[in-house]
């Protein structure tokens, strides 16, 4: 049995996106290029039509993987996000005790996990930890260089 895979409504839509991008551009372009290198004549030494080959190979691995994703996904109904518990499509916003600092994130699914821009996947430690839990709690995550304990601030849409 496959996995369920959460989407927000815009993680959905980006990936629609980007399959339809792939499909169509990506596969006439490189199309193209192994057309061109074709052309040169022999292609058992030729490396434009290896390098082509390769693009057109990892074009369709990625197709594959955005259709399997998106036959898989479950859609968050934004409607059910509540702000009492944190849940995937919460907005959280937490305090690091020991540093004093604080931060926001969003709880996403973890094809849509992005930490650099505060996206932070309910799989990884710091959204299982906080996963459930309400606003004032203090949770402790285990993490590489030790443990950090968290204050959640507040819970939003």
């Amino acid at each position: 049995m496959s996995k369920e895979v959460i989407l927000t409504a815009g993680g959905y839509d980006k990936l629609l996106e980007e399959l339809e991008h792939l499909t169509n551009a990506r596969r006439r372009e490189v199309a193209a290029r192994i057309k061109s290198a074709i052309e040169f004549g022999d292609i058992s030494e030729n490396s434009e039509y290896d390098d082509a080959k390769n693009e057109q190979a990892f074009i369709e691995g990625r197709i594959t993987q955005v259709k399997d994703v998106l036959a898989k996904a479950s859609l968050i109904d934004e409607k059910k996000i509540t702000t009492k518990v944190v849940s995937v499509g919460s907005r959280v916003k937490l305090l690091d005790v020991e540093e004093n600092e604080e931060f926001e994130y969003m709880m996403v699914g973890s094809v849509e996990a992005d930490p650099e821009n505060h996206r932070i996947s309910n799989e990884s430690p710091v959204g299982q930890a906080i996963l459930g839990r309400k606003a004032g709690e203090a949770i402790q995550v285990e993490v590489p260089s030790g443990t950090i304990e968290y204050r959640i601030i507040e819970i939003s849409k």
